[in-house]
């Protein structure tokens, strides 16, 4: 089985990309973020033509999720239980077996922002909602754009960046936390290329320089690490005509 993740930027602007993506790379699921679309226009139509059932999460403008998939899906969750937020960014569902979490994890700003602290209490809370759901589930992917950073490999310029957004000390400890709950960072299982990222910005030449990030994710759970017998990041994506700053980023299951 394949999961992946991307954060799409606006899924009205970039549908046509998105199911040209899964004809060509017909995952078994697929969660996005950034919709940037309220559920009455959410395109359903098109994805379930394309052979896919969907649940969605969105609000007008700003954040959106959506899990994509080729099976049946089960027991759907909308955002942190009992976290007081406006913000469409968290959606979760079963498929074949695997509770299957997509999330848009706070930019934060700056690190002395209120956003700051929204995404530190957000961190938080998702944690602890992680904890009940791992007691449930043996089988989960945690997938999404988590505007963090996990180490230095993961950033074009450690020492120009060091201390801002996506590479503090305190979102990288949040990150930690996670692992810590028994999850694995599936990219890390395997060697991959030097530089490899999941975000370039749209100015500076960014990603024809290979500026960029590894802020989108896929950590799985210890009864699914096993079974990871791949994870990439799929840049082909980020060369179309108007791309999303973000490429998807592919789990393979045996």
């Amino acid at each position: 089985m394949q999961f992946a993740t991307w954060n799409v930027n606006s899924l009205t602007v970039r549908l046509p990309q998105v199911l040209d993506w899964l004809a060509a790379n017909p995952v078994d699921a697929l969660v996005l973020q950034e919709t940037k679309t309220t559920d009455d226009k959410f395109p359903r139509e098109a994805i379930e033509a394309a052979g896919f059932q969907v649940a969605f999460f969105g609000q007008k403008t700003y954040n959106g999720v959506a899990i994509l998939s080729k099976h049946a899906i089960s027991d759907v969750q909308k955002n942190i239980p009992h976290f007081e937020d406006d913000m469409a960014r968290v959606i979760a569902a079963t498929v074949q077996g695997v509770r299957v979490i997509g999330a848009y994890f706070p930019n934060g700003q700056a690190p002395e922002s209120d956003k700051f602290v929204y995404k530190m209490r957000w961190l938080d809370a998702l944690r602890e909602w992680l904890k009940s759901e791992l007691s449930i589930h043996e089988k989960l992917l945690l997938m999404g754009d988590f505007n963090i950073t996990v180490d230095d490999r993961d950033v074009w310029d450690p020492v120009a960046l060091k201390d801002t957004i996506h590479c503090t000390v305190q979102e990288r400890d949040h990150f930690q936390g996670l692992i810590d709950l028994g999850l694995c960072d599936a990219f890390r299982l395997f060697e991959q290329p030097e530089k490899s990222y999941s975000w370039w910005d749209y100015r500076e030449f960014a990603f024809r320089r290979n500026r960029g990030l590894r802020i989108d994710h896929i950590l799985v759970s210890a009864a699914l690490t096993p079974q990871v017998t791949a994870c990439v990041i799929d840049k082909t994506p980020r060369q179309n005509e108007r791309p999303s700053d973000h490429t998807p980023v592919v789990v393979t299951l045996a």
